[in-house]
């Protein structure tokens, strides 16, 4: 019995989130029926499929904050989660795109679902540059890094570490992929890609800056984030949280047409990735796997690639775009325990061999007779 009541056990993890998935999924049953339920399930997976990586990066900055802040982070920022991120965020894209006010668009999702996801796809091209834009800048920030030793994927990951000596180069990179963007998408949505695109670069570049100038302030007198350097890593966490959900929105409308369905789907599979990230945060999983965090960062890198591919009419599945990511944090943790195998497995030998001259020194020692004086 204590073990189940140990705050790393899984139970007290996850039980919040497995409770509140049965209440709901009763809910849609009773309304919806077996059908209804099944595309709960879907959306779901769907969306810890898509965010598990992000959870990696979460349980990360995480670990930098206060418990204060912590506590913040998986009470508040669950409410922007599933309420501002997957249900006000879109609605707001909706009345961007198509001119409408604020209650005629929660009308569109209320009750002319097809028309309201017809129109947010339709601003997919906004949406795919903005949030390809930052979460390529997430990855490259972390890549290109003069300082960073660990390196997974060792023909890339160095070279990316060396660019780290020259302090612009992932906003020029970045700046002239805008510019390649807006000379080969289609003419109509050109200006506006470019825009957005732009927009995520400097969103990333504006947290980075924010988190910075209060966080050297706080350095001074603790050792993790608190007052706004925690409040900047807080919104770094939220935006980060609504690129990921942009693919999964739109994605949902492919499944289902029903606004209410999408937002408890997504939003149970928000509060899932949440608990995921506490788990990883107490037990200490990114320490123990050396690779976990670099994949995590490759996954994102090339969730944001498939965003500017969908600007050409590349677009995987949803099952493979979500698969990816899984994939790159599975290799990540596959490489992760074979390093950590082969090294004990090397100093274990050299343990033997250290014993086994121990044992033949002393054995000489007997063999060998003394001088006499």
């Amino acid at each position: 019995m204590k073990h189940w009541l140990h705050s790393h056990h899984p139970f007290r993890i996850f039980w919040f989130s497995a409770l509140l998935t049965l209440a709901l999924g009763g809910l849609i049953f009773g309304h919806l029926g077996a059908s209804g339920l099944w595309l709960f399930a879907i959306l779901v997976v769907l969306e810890v499929t898509f965010s598990f990586d992000n959870a990696v990066i979460n349980s990360k900055v995480l670990a930098g904050m206060s418990q204060v802040w912590q506590k913040v982070f998986l009470t508040v920022g669950i409410f922007v989660a599933v309420f501002m991120v997957r249900f006000v965020l879109p609605i707001i894209i909706v009345m961007v795109a198509s001119g409408h006010g604020f209650m005629e668009v929660v009308d569109l999702a209320l009750h002319r679902p097809a028309e309201y996801g017809h129109i947010l796809h339709e601003a997919s091209p906004m949406i795919d540059a903005f949030g390809g834009a930052f979460l390529i800048m997430i990855g490259l920030s972390y890549f290109i890094d003069y300082n960073k030793r660990v390196h997974w994927m060792r023909h890339v990951e160095p070279w990316l570490a060396k660019a780290g000596r020259f302090e612009n180069f992932k906003v020029c990179l970045m700046l002239g992929v805008a510019a390649v963007l807006y000379f080969t998408v289609e003419p109509p949505h050109r200006a506006l890609v470019l825009i957005s695109s732009v927009l995520g670069i400097i969103l990333h570049i504006g947290l980075e800056l924010f988190g910075s100038f209060f966080h050297e302030d706080d350095a001074k007198s603790a050792k993790v984030k608190t007052g706004w350097a925690a409040f900047a890593s807080l919104l770094y966490l939220e935006v980060l949280d609504a690129s990921f959900s942009f693919d999964g929105v739109i994605g949902a409308f492919a499944i289902t047409s029903s606004v209410l369905l999408i937002v408890a789907g997504l939003g149970a599979g928000a509060i899932w990735v949440r608990s995921l990230t506490v788990y990883l945060l107490r037990t200490g999983v990114l320490g123990k796997y050396k690779y976990l965090e670099n994949g995590a960062h490759w996954a994102i890198m090339a969730l944001g690639m498939m965003m500017i591919a969908k600007l050409f009419h590349l677009e995987l599945p949803e099952w493979a775009t979500g698969g990816l990511g899984l994939l790159f944090v599975s290799l990540a943790v596959g490489s992760s325990m074979l390093e950590a195998r082969a090294i004990n497995l090397q100093e274990a030998a050299a343990a033997k061999l250290h014993r086994a001259e121990r044992r033949l020194k002393r054995g000489a020692a007997k063999i060998v007779p003394r001088k006499r004086r």
